[in-house]
């Protein structure tokens, strides 16, 4: 696909910048005219139709020649000896189809790799398209991609309706909107459906694989599905719409014994109740859980397939933990509600995906994280479903003072369980051997950390069982035996562990010395310690703003354009300027009159404590106004989503 249009300049007709999308590449400003047009015929090979994959490709060109046109944008697919060209309004912003003949020869040209979709801001529509992509490798000869640049292009050829607050609003969601797109983690292939398991493509309906990737793909994993409402009302546009998926993709080609097979760890993120790690606990009416993550791990070789699949998820019921300057805010359970019907929910829905539930809770069962499991214990007694277990393990306390040998204790307490949940496997023929009867739900309180450390070793007891059978390990051997490929899942587990915590908390997981190396270091402590630090940093001064970006780019908040009060624009109390104001100008004449001592060390002794009296006040007082500080969300009030 190309993109065709003029040069950018560098300010709006008012003389006003456009903000950047990201890697300082500029918005597209308002007289910029779109269309994309290939001119090369680069088709994916064809889907494996035991999968369920059965669609059409859709190839990229790279002309560049540029033209002007103001009217509309145009998109091109590469489908052998099509003439269907999409062609969007600009002023009306309608989709509709058309032939390559009505392309203006005047058209500018760009080349881009799909459409994400659309959003409406104060300036009015957006089209947010990818203009860079990495090649992740290949799921059975189809190619994976990592999207890794983008560009938000107006339909609007001025700015001149807007006043200056409104601007400066526009700004700040193109600004949202950049930083969504700046965290890494999004995946797409234009001939593969990323978002089932191989477990669920192959037990489809011929109707489900004729459908388009868009029509079939699983919602609590496609991230621009908001932003492709428009297309998916319209069926004749499917083949336009490019799903998008959000979470952590690898693949390695292996060896073992001389055998060569693919081995791939897949973590698909939901788009569900998603959000930053306080601002977003728990679960909400719908049962959806906070930071729910499916994880995949499959293994390819001679033709034959097996997977298996794990998730991870927050406590489900109804909680918070709102920052509050505090290091760690103290859960709160809310007793306005009825848990039981979230709880129910969420449950129900896991039975229905993915079979049987093993839940494996790793939180401390002292301190302020004990009523947690206190009360998803008991939530699961009273629900008493056979088809829901339930195991609690204090992970720090087993594994205080370096025993983490003692992780073998849960393993083993696991052990039938997986053993009888099994694993997926279909043979190079497509027939289905074995299927996977349940999984394991873990979670810790960000289900990030301590939940990646058990993923990673019930993954590898399910792989060491796989390999053998496909005849790849030998009887006796052991996959950590195998020196080159225990670097490479190592390895591949920590990169997932640090992908699902910078996309929930920010920063990188804590924890990953033991994932890669398989035992705890100091450096890994150093490590953990600094990244703690990060975290609380932007858990209080950075992720109102995070949260906000995400509500927005999901569409749980909608730009009004003729709103006049903007929930942008938020008053801070006096006590947010006054008290650290206040603060640093006493702490800093106690430390003037230590260095400049009086004419009596009582006189000294009297300047210090009162100064340092006024500073130790000062701060305890913005402490306990906590909440007051933090840099909470504007655009969605969390407390109405709980």
């Amino acid at each position: 696909m190309e993109i065709h249009g003029m040069q950018p300049p560098k300010a709006d007709d008012r003389g006003v910048p456009q903000p950047p999308c990201r890697d300082d590449r500029a918005v597209v400003p308002s007289l910029l005219a779109l269309t994309l047009v290939p001119t090369q015929q680069v088709c994916g090979a064809r889907p494996d139709r035991d999968l369920g994959t059965d669609t059409q490709a859709v190839a990229l060109a790279n002309d560049t020649e540029r033209h002007i046109t103001p009217e509309k944008f145009y998109v091109e697919a590469c489908d052998d000896g099509a003439d269907d060209v999409l062609a969007i309004d600009r002023v009306s912003t309608e989709v509709t189809l058309t032939v390559k003949k009505d392309i203006p020869p005047s058209a500018v040209t760009r080349p881009i790799y799909g459409i994400l979709g659309t959003i409406r801001l104060v300036a009015g529509t957006y089209l947010i398209v990818i203009t860079k992509k990495k090649k992740v490798g290949e799921i059975f000869s189809h190619a994976i991609w990592k999207a890794t640049d983008f560009d938000i292009l107006s339909y609007k050829k001025t700015m001149l309706h807007l006043t200056d607050i409104q601007l400066q609003d526009n700004k700040v969601f193109l600004s949202m909107l950049s930083h969504v797109l700046s965290v890494d983690g999004f995946y797409f292939s234009t001939t593969y459906d990323l978002t089932h398991t191989l477990q669920r493509l192959a037990n489809t309906s011929p109707e489900f694989q004729e459908m388009s990737l868009l029509e079939r793909a699983d919602p609590r994993f496609v991230w621009n599905g908001h932003l492709l409402r428009e297309f998916a009302a319209q069926p004749e546009i499917h083949r336009f719409a490019m799903p998008v998926m959000h979470g952590f993709i690898t693949m390695h080609s292996c060896s073992i014994n001389g055998k060569c097979f693919d081995w791939l760890l897949v973590s698909r993120r939901s788009c569900f109740r998603a959000g930053v790690r306080y601002y977003v606990r728990g679960i909400d009416s719908e049962g959806h859980a906070a930071n729910f993550v499916e994880t995949e791990q499959i293994v390819h070789y001679k033709g034959s397939k097996a997977s298996f699949v794990q998730t991870r998820g927050s406590i489900p019921f109804f909680w918070s933990q709102r920052p509050n300057l505090k290091y760690k805010p103290k859960p709160q359970i809310s007793k306005s509600v009825n848990h039981m019907d979230g709880f129910q929910r969420h449950f129900d829905s896991q039975i229905i995906s993915y079979g049987k539930q093993m839940i494996v809770n790793l939180v401390n069962q002292k301190g302020s994280e004990k009523p947690l499991e206190q009360t998803f214990a008991k939530m699961v007694n009273s629900m008493a479903n056979g088809m829901v277990r339930y195991v609690a393990f204090d992970f720090h306390k087993e594994c205080s003072r370096m025993r983490w040998d003692r992780l073998q204790i849960l393993m083993d307490q696991l052990a039938e369980q997986q053993d009888e949940f099994s694993y997926f496997l279909v043979d190079s023929d497509g027939k289905i051997v074995t299927q996977q009867e349940g999984t394991f739900r873990s979670n810790c309180m960000d289900c990030l950390d301590r939940t990646n450390v058990i993923q990673s070793l019930l993954a590898r007891r399910s792989l060491q069982a796989q390999l053998q059978r496909l005849g790849v390990l030998h009887v006796g051997q052991r996959i950590e035996e195998q020196a080159d490929f225990e670097k490479i899942y190592k390895n591949a587990w920590a990169d997932n562990a640090n992908a699902c915590a910078k996309q929930y908390a920010g920063t990188g997981a804590l924890k990953t010395d033991y994932t890669r190396t398989g035992k705890r270091t100091q450096w890994g402590l150093i490590m953990d310690g600094w990244n703690s630090l990060i975290r609380y940093y932007k858990n209080n001064f950075s992720d109102g703003f995070r949260q906000d970006a995400i509500d927005l780019f999901l569409g749980n908040y909608s730009v009004d354009e003729v709103e006049h009060a903007s929930p942008l624009h938020v008053k801070k109390d006096w006590k947010f300027l006054a008290l650290p104001i206040i603060m640093v100008v006493a702490f800093s004449m106690c430390i003037i009159c230590l260095l400049m001592a009086g004419e009596t060390w009582t006189e000294t002794l009297a300047y210090v404590l009162f100064w340092g009296s006024a500073s130790f006040g000062t701060f305890a007082i913005i402490l306990y106004n906590g909440k007051d500080f933090v840099d909470a969300p504007k655009l969605v009030q969390k407390e109405k989503m709980d």
